[in-house]
């Protein structure tokens, strides 16, 4: 299946932000228990702060930088993300994320349910957890 870039988009706002234009990857068509996105937030735009309440809906967001500039809130912490970078806003951790640049900023968007898979029979996985390890 293809899903060209720009196919399906729309303009939405997000918990309370900035419109956003939004593309929801293979929506009603995917097996994954995840939702993909790819998200075009105009300069000074923003998602909105927000969390997602375990005892409601147990949600964590992956959010990778394709393009621009972006400052993201977690929780206590503030980052300052380029493209290539990437966040993980855990379940229940309060988040916004922002564009601080003068163009749009892409960003890919990944949020799904809690849960587990176990990808250890991976040789890619066995290779980022030598990485991750070597590097701390």
């Amino acid at each position: 299946m293809l899903e060209p870039r720009g196919e399906n988009t729309f303009e939405y706002s997000l918990h309370e932000g900035t419109k956003t234009r939004m593309q929801f990857h293979f929506a009603d068509e995917m097996a994954m228990p995840v939702a993909i996105q790819t998200w075009e937030l105009p300069p000074g735009g923003h998602e909105g702060m927000h969390s997602h309440d375990p005892a409601e809906l147990a949600l964590e967001e992956f959010y990778l930088v394709l393009e621009g500039t972006a400052a993201m809130r977690v929780g206590d912490e503030e980052h300052e993300l380029v493209a290539g970078d990437s966040v993980l806003a855990q379940i229940g951790v309060p988040h916004d994320l922002r564009n601080t640049g003068e163009g749009t900023l892409r960003v890919l968007v990944v949020w799904g349910e809690e849960g587990r898979k176990d990808f250890s029979s991976f040789g890619s996985l066995a290779a980022a957890r030598a990485v991750r390890a070597a590097n701390q």
